[in-house]
């Protein structure tokens, strides 16, 4: 375990800290960054996957394809900006509520072993379009 990074008892890094690097991440267009939280053989849901990358049926696995993913995705929205509207703790798993770019609502589900992402969940608000 990374000692700047500690693991809460919940079996989580930091809440506020980890989201906090997620959205700078994103903000910054840095998917270096980004996929530094992320274990080599993670796997991604999202529906917005399964647009970009329609074989997929919206999973994504492993690092080298969620940064094929991720960045298709910045081309077609070079504007990408998140604003944290919140961080929830359970056990190994935070979720992180934002603001899109689009003034959209969405939550990252994230889902730890250790100190990085094994499995993550992207979910949008009906509302978001």
């Amino acid at each position: 375990m990374n000692k700047d990074s500690p693991l809460r008892s919940s079996g989580t890094p930091d809440a506020e800290r980890f989201s906090r690097e997620w959205a700078a991440g994103w903000n910054a267009h840095d998917l270096d960054a980004v996929l530094a939280h992320f274990h080599d053989d993670a796997v991604f849901t999202s529906p917005l996957a399964a647009q970009i990358v329609p074989d997929s049926h919206g999973v994504i696995r492993g690092k080298a394809a969620l940064r094929a993913y991720w960045t298709e995705g910045l081309k077609r929205n070079p504007g990408l900006h998140f604003v944290l509207e919140g961080v929830y703790v359970g056990v190994n798993t935070l979720v992180i509520h934002y603001r899109n770019q689009k003034r959209g609502l969405a939550n990252e589900v994230l889902i730890f072993d250790g100190d990085r992402v094994r499995e993550g969940h992207a979910t949008y608000s009906q509302a978001a379009g």
